[in-house]
């Protein structure tokens, strides 16, 4: 970890409003669809109709002679000019032991397709139009082969296979803990509860969907990829040296404005490789720009995990072993996280906030034929901390216990820390039952009495969610750089790796520029998303902050160290003897000085300018609780989030409105999955949610006033800013809570548990069923 001086300011934790919002309000946002089509040729991707067939012939030469059209490109014309497949981690053991083992995911299908939405064919044409028309008029003929859609049905004997060297559908698997003593707690348990839990497959629904613009620079000869990537620099490696097999420099990657990126926007997608293989094969600009439909069938897609978990506990509640068996769904491919996240991340948290030493879990990675599974959100975190809070209501509610108390006996106390988990996990800080207290009072716990009577009064039930989460972030990429220069025009400008996309990174770096320079905030520039300015790890795993946010204050105290040696030649003084303030660099107890900008115009370039690299000992660990209160009509099964109130440890925040922020969004997603969002496909793979007509996400009168407060009694002791991440912990807190509360309302009827989407049919459903038992 950096060590920075004591006295060095990064952002006074003030509340200063998005420096973003006037450009983006105003329509002047850089998104790609902004850019000027200059003669460019458009490109449209057929996509396959089918989950699973051969792909026996395919006939382009009525297409071929439409108008407008320049060129059509198929699988085998890639195989045959060399281009290459997109990578995943193969770093898992199958259950027999031997390597993990999946299919090449081409740019174009090649012989087999394996998901309805997997692209087969390219068109290239004058205009978006042309390209689509073309499309339609291809001919291929598929032998239609089985398909399997459910994880589970995917690893029975007999079922349909994806991919021929994993005859059993299984990419990998994953054991943590005892299981001969986890079994032998089990028998001895004066108290056992189990659940059967699936956290559903879900569409990442940024408000941008995803583009492409690919060019040759025409003095350089290099490719220019436009895309929206929160990984920029992995990206142009993972295009240039697997798929195009070409030298790294000689691609250069532009990120614009991004809407909204939520892990979707991390991977290269085959769309973004056929356009930079196309203007490369043609010498054109190309372009593609995804419909919505484009995101339903051939983005990613996140969550799918079904688990049957169990408690032992004692008759106080204390819990004394913990199991959980768990399927993840990869899809037919795997994305360049799609194993990581059930067997890995998962895990890691599947302990909570709680002393929970003694585990046995098992995890499997399995494929279908389904769009790829990769990162959303949380990515792996929500699932498992949906399975622990979910786990500890129902055990609250069979051994008569306050879902407070229980929690409390197995909360890990700050004696403890820092705390092992079972995983292996190091939380450094927390204060788990200090949080639940505030949450506590904040929602006037002691008030629901009265509310939930007076809902009676109307005819509805009522019932109260609470959760207690924690978060890991900050993947294992614990370093970041950055370029922080002063120019002589007055102006300092930050490059940097990480990637904005809504979080609002230009306005905490500059309040943390500001801060430590004491130069205005009008006067510095925040430039991402160029891998010829700036290549660091990128925005995964809410690390922009609390990683990259260590390497701008370590740029800070760079440039002022830099800038003092500078001015020390000048005014001809020891360093020592120069002290440095807003902009200013004075010889200690004279009237001798000389300004930051002044001092650049004298370098080469006519800018001072450091690289610099931060460094943090480990991830975060943000955490919370939770309460929300539900009413459900029983006559329709709708239910209604009416109260949500949440205490959160984000560790020390620079701009406090701006995580209030991410993390009211992170629980509209929560209440999204719990109630309204789910994928669904048919038998035969046949998506049946392929847009916003049959895929419900909240609406604005959805969701009820959130109000957040933040905790800063446990800062982070993992980096210098004392900061945890805080982008997915509202998606991670909001779904089992908003499920307890649920489950709380129904349980006077006698229900125990529902999978998720808790809609209205299946609520309804129940409350039907339950009266009539």
């Amino acid at each position: 970890m950096n060590i920075l001086p004591g006295n060095l300011r990064f952002g006074a934790g003030q509340p200063v409003k998005r420096l973003e919002d006037q450009r983006l309000l105003t329509g002047k946002g850089q998104f790609i669809d902004d850019k000027p089509e200059d003669g460019a040729l458009w490109l449209h991707v057929l996509r396959s109709p089918h989950a699973h067939a051969k792909i026996v012939a395919i006939d382009t030469s009525a297409a071929a002679s439409m108008p407008g059209v320049t060129a059509i490109y198929t699988g085998a014309d890639l195989i045959k000019d060399d281009v290459g497949t997109i990578p995943t981690l193969s770093i898992f053991k199958r259950p027999d032991g031997k390597p993990m083992t999946v299919p090449p995911r081409r740019l174009l299908a090649h012989d087999v397709v394996r998901y309805t939405g997997e692209a087969v064919a390219a068109v290239v044409a004058s205009s978006r139009a042309e390209a689509q028309s073309a499309a339609e008029a291809i001919v291929v003929e598929y032998d239609v082969q089985p398909a399997v859609v459910d994880p589970v049905e995917a690893v029975k004997p007999g079922a349909p296979v994806v991919w021929p060297e994993a005859p059993d559908n299984i990419v990998g698997a994953m054991s943590y803990g005892d299981a001969a003593k986890v079994d032998e707690a089990f028998a001895k348990a004066a108290h056992t509860v189990e659940l059967d839990l699936v956290s559903q497959r879900l569409v990442p629904s940024a408000m941008e969907p995803r583009s492409t613009i690919a060019e040759i620079d025409k003095k350089s000869g290099r490719l220019l990829l436009h895309v929206q990537s929160q990984t920029p620099a992995s990206t142009r490696d993972v295009l240039a040296e697997a798929v195009l097999k070409r030298p790294k420099d000689s691609v250069r990657v532009l990120v614009g404005d991004i809407g909204g990126g939520f892990g979707q926007k991390t991977n290269v997608y085959p769309e973004d490789g056929i356009v930079a293989y196309v203007a490369t094969k043609l010498n054109k600009k190309i372009r593609w720009r995804g419909d919505r439909t484009d995101e339903f069938v051939g983005g990613t897609h996140g969550r799918d995990l079904t688990s049957t978990a169990s408690f032992a506990l004692d008759d106080k509640g204390k819990v004394l072993a913990y199991r959980v068996t768990s399927i993840g769904c990869t899809g037919a491919y795997s994305s360049g996280a799609a194993n990581i996240i059930p067997l890995v991340l998962g895990p890691f948290v599947q302990t909570g906030v709680y002393d929970l030493p003694l585990v046995h879990f098992e995890v499997k990675s399995v494929m279908t034929h389904t769009a790829p599974v990769g990162a959303y959100r949380g990515a792996g975190r929500p699932e498992a901390v949906f399975i622990v809070e979910r786990l500890f209501d129902a055990a609250a509610r069979k051994i008569g216990m306050d879902p407070r108390a229980i929690r409390k006996v197995n909360y890990i106390k700050p004696a403890q820390l820092p705390y092992t988990n079972a995983a292996g996990q190091v939380y450094d800080s927390g204060a788990f039952a200090h949080m639940l207290d505030r949450a506590v009072k904040l929602a006037d716990w002691d008030g629901f009495a009265a509310r939930k009577k007076a809902a009676k009064k109307k005819g509805l039930l009522y019932g109260r969610g609470l959760t207690s989460y924690i978060e890991w972030t900050g993947g294992r990429a614990h370093t970041e750089k950055v370029t922080l220069q002063a120019t002589s025009q007055g102006r300092v400008v930050l490059h940097s790796g990480t990637m904005a996309m809504g979080q609002g990174l230009q306005t905490t770096y500059t309040q943390m520029i500001s801060d430590t320079l004491g130069i205005a905030m009008d006067k510095i520039d925040v430039v991402q998303g160029d891998t010829d300015l700036a290549m660091g790890f990128g925005s995964v795993g809410s690390r922009s902050l609390f990683v990259g946010g260590t390497a701008v204050a370590v740029s800070s105290n760079d440039l002022i160290q830099k800038a003092r040696e500078k001015a020390a030649n000048v005014l001809e003084t020891s360093v020592e003897d120069i002290e440095y303030q807003g902009g200013m660099l004075t010889v200690v107890g004279t009237d001798r000085r000389i300004s930051l900008f002044d001092l650049a115009e004298k370098e080469t370039g006519a800018k001072l300018s450091v690289d610099s690299e931060g460094e943090v000992d480990g991830p975060s660990w943000p955490n919370g609780t939770h309460i929300c209160e539900v009413e459900i009509d029983p006559e329709t099964g709708v239910s209604k989030v009416v109260r949500y109130t949440t205490v959160d440890d984000v560790g020390v925040a620079v701009n406090p409105m701006l995580v209030t922020g991410q993390i009211h969004g992170g629980v509209a997603q929560g209440i999204g999955q719990a109630l309204y969002e789910g994928v669904s496909y048919d038998a035969d793979g046949q998506l049946l949610t392929a847009s916003y007509q049959d895929y419900c996400i909240p609406r604005a009168d959805d969701v009820p006033p959130i109000v957040v407060t933040l905790d800063d009694s446990a800062p982070c002791r993992t980096n210098p800013l004392g900061a945890k991440g805080c982008g997915e912990s509202g998606a991670i807190g909001g779904p089992p809570c908003v499920t307890n509360g649920v489950m709380d309302a129904l349980a006077e009827l006698g229900i125990t548990q529902l999978n998720t989407p808790l809609t209205p049919q299946k609520i309804w459903k129940a409350i039907k069923d339950a009266k009539a038992s």
